[in-house]
């Protein structure tokens, strides 16, 4: 599953030519880690993250999410305990991983997920598509001879945190409802 196809971004950048497509292959791939780094996974991928559970947990929150299913929760060394994953349960929105019991983890622990959404929405195509465009047309000269992306709807006139002048405020907008929670990367 990608964010977006070949033939998506062409459509985007207005081109029927295939003289770029290996370059616009390259933005394509690109734009994935700028979406994932505000939304989290989109492509679904196997995920392992350690936990010390210490003396007793009863709660283990994921660092990942969404989390679309959940793989394993075994110990790091050797004699520590291990649970089954048909006695756990996760919720893929929080990363919140419990055991059905009501009991506590214990010790450092390896859990594997499978991490990302079940589908690419409408809107999230939608922004790599505008993502793709930006910077494509920030790299095009424009009919007028300069470079596009200055003073036109893509500008960005303050650098947004974390993403600096690379992600147009229009794409951080239609990504807002996806957003991780404060704290996680």
């Amino acid at each position: 599953m990608a964010l977006l196809s070949l033939e998506e971004a062409k459509a985007q950048i207005n081109s029927k030519s295939d003289v770029d497509d290996v370059e616009l292959l390259a933005y394509i791939d690109s734009v994935t880690a700028v979406i994932e780094e505000f939304i989290g996974p989109v492509e679904p991928r196997e995920v392992t993250e350690q936990h010390d559970a210490g003396y007793g947990r009863r709660v283990l929150v994921l660092r990942t999410m969404p989390v679309l299913s959940l793989t394993s929760v075994t110990p790091v060394l050797a004699g520590g305990i291990s649970y089954p994953v048909d006695g756990l349960t996760v919720d893929g929105a929080s990363g919140e991983v419990r055991r059905q019991n009501g009991g506590t983890f214990r010790g450092l622990l390896d859990v594997a997920v499978q991490a990302g959404r079940p589908a690419v929405t409408p809107t999230i195509n939608l922004s790599a598509r505008m993502l793709v465009q930006h910077l494509w047309r920030t790299q095009r000269p424009s009919r007028g001879g300069g470079l596009a992306g200055g003073g036109d709807d893509y500008s960005a006139s303050t650098p947004i945190p974390g993403f600096g002048f690379a992600v147009p405020n229009r794409v951080l907008e239609l990504l807002q409802p996806y957003r991780l929670p404060p704290g996680v990367a």
